[in-house]
């Protein structure tokens, strides 16, 4: 199944969302570079994605849900070097334990950056330690969930006196939306044709 979904990503990410980070970021061409990990690890009963949730004291997009990840530094020898430190650094997985497979498109957003998502399996024994002052928790969401169009549901933003759809989805008390819901939305689109 996974080898289809890496031969043949033939759409892109979710029109509405495309459009707003567009209309945000049209004047700027210089977004920022950044890197996630989509995590998946191996269960008695299927794949499990990994997020985390955003340390609730941070200036930016304080606990919200994410994959590991962050901002490109100069130097990082590649945007995969920067999803492989960034995920160390957060939430203290290291990179002996992860085997890149796969990359998806990159996503602009309305924040300015240009996410570029890696595919990657983890070991089943990982272990983790989470950086508080970047992370408040990790959990571990079972990849089927995502694949229900029930599950995601417009998710209207009312900001700088305009409204905008997004795309959101519930695991338990968790809220996943914006870039997160943006790219688990495209997994499942490709994955279930």
């Amino acid at each position: 199944m996974l080898n289809r979904f890496i031969l043949s990503l033939q759409s892109d990410y979710e029109p509405l969302s495309l459009l707003r980070a567009k209309q945000i970021t049209l004047n700027n061409t210089n977004l920022r570079k950044a890197a996630v990990l989509v995590l998946l690890v191996e269960r008695v009963n299927g794949l499990n994605v990994i997020l985390t949730q955003r340390a609730f004291h941070l200036r930016h997009h304080p606990g919200q849900i994410s994959f590991p990840g962050g901002s490109y530094e100069s130097g990082d020898s590649n945007l995969k070097a920067t999803a492989l430190r960034e995920t160390y650094e957060e939430i203290g997985i290291v990179g002996t334990d992860i085997s890149i497979f796969g990359s998806l498109p990159s996503l602009p957003t309305v924040s300015g950056f240009e996410i570029h998502p890696y595919l990657a399996f983890v070991s089943k024994d990982y272990s983790y330690k989470i950086d508080t002052d970047e992370v408040s928790s990790i959990f571990e969401v079972p990849i089927n969930h995502f694949f229900h169009s029930k599950h995601f549901l417009p998710l209207p933003i009312h900001s700088k006196n305009h409204i905008h759809i997004t795309y959101g989805t519930c695991y338990n008390e968790y809220l996943i939306w914006g870039a997160t819901a943006q790219i688990l939305y495209f997994i499942k689109s490709q994955l279930i044709q």
